[in-house]
């Protein structure tokens, strides 16, 4: 019996110190898996923020000249309407500047589509699109439908998809 009672301290000891390794490498488990969470969750944000980095690089290359852009179109409007605006009778007789005025324009037109710019250039006759379109009248005008251009005041331009500036036309208000 003596040796039954000295036994059992010892046993539960060693019971002890099991349920403590037991509980102890619970715990390391546990916070093992909390550190995988974590890392995981780290490696997924690094990816992300690399993704959003290079979405914004392409972005800045693609639309980073938006201003320039912007800013070069009444050149080109300016040159054109110089161009509209010379009478025929003048022509002849100013040849040259004109050929200089048309070469100026069409270098500045291949510049510009060579950067992504590209023009917009309604017909007379072509359906309102409010997406590319800027209405600056409405008039009813014999023989056309509502939403027919009538008129087209100035070309407007995208830049690669987007919008730069409408094009500004005038719009047919007929309701037949």
């Amino acid at each position: 019996m003596a040796q039954e009672q000295a036994a059992s301290p010892q046993v539960e000891l060693e019971d002890i110190e099991v349920t403590a390794g037991a509980e102890e490498l619970e715990a390391l488990r546990a916070e093992r898996d909390e550190m995988r969470d974590k890392f995981m969750r780290v490696l997924a944000e690094a990816e992300n923020s690399r993704k959003r980095v290079e979405r914004d690089r392409k972005e800045a290359e693609m639309y980073g000249s938006t201003r320039l852009a912007r800013d070069l179109l009444p050149v080109f409007d300016n040159l054109t309407r110089a161009l509209q605006s010379i009478p025929e009778e003048t022509r002849a007789a100013s040849s040259a500047l004109i050929e200089g005025v048309e070469l100026t324009l069409r270098e500045l037109t291949n510049v510009m589509t060579k950067h992504g710019v590209s023009p917009i250039s309604p017909a007379v006759g072509d359906v309102f699109d409010p997406q590319l379109h800027q209405a600056m009248f409405e008039a009813a005008l014999p023989g056309t439908k509502a939403g027919q251009i009538i008129q087209v005041m100035t070309e407007g331009f995208l830049l690669h998809d987007r919008l730069l500036r409408p094009a500004q036309v005038g719009v047919s208000s007929n309701t037949q």
